[in-house]
């Protein structure tokens, strides 16, 4: 993968509705959801990237860098190979990765990052609660202990959070996630329907600009 992917980055706390709109907006026409914990959630837990989400899942830790990188790489490959993501089409919807600073850089030469979407919730209860029902609902190890929850969300708030240092102010904006899922949607697509988006002609990619963009 020698060109960077076009991407958006759902951001936030574990629980703050990353996956539930990244599920809609993946099913909007050259837009390609891609959940880095249902990617090592899929996995067999017998395998050596499964073992290795099992182990760090389990105390609400998250995965080392490196796996973590190894697993997108292979699932953006399968989705280009399988032809569920046209690199000169389509952007990448990404929920869950990078989680860190130190996965930014891994990743700066891979994507090239449109909008950040940081869904905040003040409330961490709220957070514990909302996990504590996907678990019940998904069965997911990861959401079934309130401490593995906490440790989580611990987590989140020493290594996470820092990921939008990493950014510019001017892509980042701030989404309020304790709204109806259907209005975080609408103020999600309100900022996409501005990105400029790439257009395919005779096998190259054109980029667009609305009136008013660029000069």
């Amino acid at each position: 993968m020698s060109a960077r992917h076009r991407a958006i980055l759902l951001f936030g706390a574990p629980g703050a509705g990353k996956g539930t709109q990244g599920k809609i907006i993946g099913q909007v026409p050259n837009f390609v959801h891609y959940s880095c914990g249902d990617a090592f959630r899929s996995l067999r837990v017998d395998s050596p990237l499964g073992r290795v989400f099992v182990e760090y899942a389990s105390k609400g830790q998250l995965v080392p860098d490196e796996p973590t990188i190894e697993l997108w790489k292979q699932s953006i490959q399968g989705l280009i190979a399988t032809g569920r993501f046209n690199p000169d089409a389509d952007t990448l919807v990404l929920d869950g990765i990078p989680r860190n600073p130190r996965q930014v850089e891994l990743m700066a030469e891979l994507i090239e990052v449109k909008a950040i979407f940081n869904l905040f919730c003040p409330q961490m209860d709220k957070l514990v609660g909302r996990l504590q029902r996907r678990a019940l609902k998904e069965n997911r190890l990861d959401d079934a202990n309130v401490d593995v929850i906490r440790a989580r969300l611990e987590t989140y708030k020493r290594e996470t959070r820092a990921v939008l240092d990493c950014y510019p102010d001017t892509i980042i904006h701030q989404i309020d996630s304790t709204q109806e899922p259907l209005l975080v949607l609408l103020d999600i697509l309100r900022v996409i329907a501005r990105i400029p988006k790439p257009a395919v002609s005779d096998g190259q990619t054109v980029f667009t600009v609305r009136p008013g963009e660029g000069s």
